[in-house]
């Protein structure tokens, strides 16, 4: 047994020496690039996190007109001209500056006390550009700054009086795929369309006092490059070849140096096998006739989401409030309204389980808090950080998930504009 001991520690340090010696000599290939990566993770953190604490935000709500009678439609067109607000940073405005693309928030806050309320809260320098969209679209609606909601429940919360739930959403397929938007819901006879949001506000509409629950859309412009990643998609599902796109010098070096990279490690154990040449697949030219009525429908839809303007988004749910009356069966009405966005033939979405606010097992106490707390901080922060890759959303959908309530929207807790407000005829006349 002592020589089989000494043995494997002969044969280990073998080996580590072995390892030591083929670094003395392929280490200026191997350090260097490993010690900028984590040089850049950390300058980058470092910079876009001095960049965020600079950016000035307001929060401004959305006070609905009582006689609107516009489809989600019309909000597209402000997410639209929302689109434009990325700049689109030089080299050293990313890496020096820390420059991130503008972080918007689109809310709907539940208050017992309150009602429903719609807000939106984006950086200072972009409000003049949403409230003249906005107005634009509806000259009725009231905009107002206004404290941040969030700060009314106790600086401690949670805690003795106070319970928490929380998660983040991610969607049920891959991200190309959209969600069911504002077009589907149309009545075949009257030919009215059905606000998808109505359930939501009637579920905040409910809501006992001392409790609370938030609904938080961040969003950021995405470049167009997402067009591509749906277009791959869409001619992947029809079985439309595609043109390999040609290589460059420098992306053969890099997968080269990435392969050679990867197989050092294992030149220690065993031989190397490099990977083979990719045989081109021979596609069969795409016919019609071949789709089923349902996935033409999935064609036609994912076609027309990749045309859209795109955002980067996470959504984010919270419910809070005092413990006697803390009621969990408004967390599932709540994703029963948000599932109606759900399609089984294109997307939908789900509760995300790593971020939802549970522990079991061991130290479930603190475990709990640690969550609950990570998640309210999220929320308040508007903080883009999640367990669950950001999501594209385009205009179309974002306007189903938000926009102001058709006036059928009886939802007798959602506040609106009590009265038609107008400016003054120019030919008063004026005693000076």
């Amino acid at each position: 047994m002592e020589t089989i001991l000494l043995q494997s520690v002969r044969d280990m340090t073998e080996a580590l020496s072995g390892i030591w010696s083929v670094m003395g000599e392929v280490w200026f290939l191997v350090l260097p690039p490993a010690f900028f990566f984590i040089f850049k993770l950390l300058w980058m953190d470092r910079i876009q996190n001095q960049y965020i604490e600079g950016v000035k935000t307001v929060l401004l709500e959305i006070i609905p007109p009582r006689d609107v009678e516009r489809s989600p439609k019309v909000m597209e067109t402000i997410f639209d001209g929302i689109a434009g607000v990325d700049k689109g940073a030089t080299v050293a405005e990313t890496h020096v500056q820390g420059y991130l693309p503008p972080l918007i928030s689109f809310e709907i806050a539940g208050d017992g006390a309150s009602g429903a309320h719609l807000y939106v809260r984006t950086p200072s320098t972009f409000r003049n550009l949403i409230e003249a969209y906005f107005y634009a679209q509806y000259p009725n609606v009231e905009i107002v700054e206004v404290p941040d909601y969030v700060d009314d429940i106790p600086r401690g919360a949670p805690n003795k009086e106070w319970d928490l739930f929380g998660v983040d959403v991610e969607f049920t397929r891959p991200d190309p795929y959209p969600i069911k938007t504002y077009h589907s819901y149309e009545e075949d006879v009257t030919g009215k369309m059905i606000d998808p949001i109505s359930g939501i506000l009637e579920v905040l509409g409910k809501l006992p006092p001392g409790q609370k629950m938030w609904f938080q859309i961040i969003a950021t412009p995405l470049k167009p490059d997402f067009y591509n990643t749906g277009k791959a998609l869409l001619n992947e599902i029809i079985g439309r070849a595609t043109k390999a796109k040609p290589t460059s010098v420098l992306g053969d070096f890099v997968s080269g140096a990435q392969e050679i990279a990867t197989n050092i490690p294992k030149a220690f154990f065993g031989p190397v096998e490099f990977a083979p040449a990719k045989e081109e697949e021979k596609k069969k030219d795409f016919l019609e006739y071949q789709l089923t009525p349902i996935e033409k429908e999935v064609v036609k839809a994912l076609e027309s989401n990749i045309g859209r303007n795109v955002f980067g988004c996470r959504l984010r749910m919270l419910y809070l409030g005092k413990k006697k009356g803390f009621d969990k069966s408004f967390i599932s009405s709540f994703f029963g309204g948000l599932k109606q966005f759900n399609d089984f033939n294109l997307n939908g979405f789900k509760p995300n389980d790593a971020s939802k606010t549970y522990a079991n097992y061991l130290f479930t106490f603190p475990r709990l808090r640690y969550r609950q707390r990570k998640i309210l901080r999220r929320y308040k922060f508007r903080d883009p950080d999640s367990p669950v890759p950001m999501m594209a959303l385009s205009t179309a959908e974002l306007a189903t998930l938000f926009h102001i309530p058709d006036m059928n929207v009886v939802a007798p807790a959602l506040t609106r504009v009590t009265s038609k407000q107008g400016v003054a005829p120019q030919n008063l006349p004026i005693r000076l």
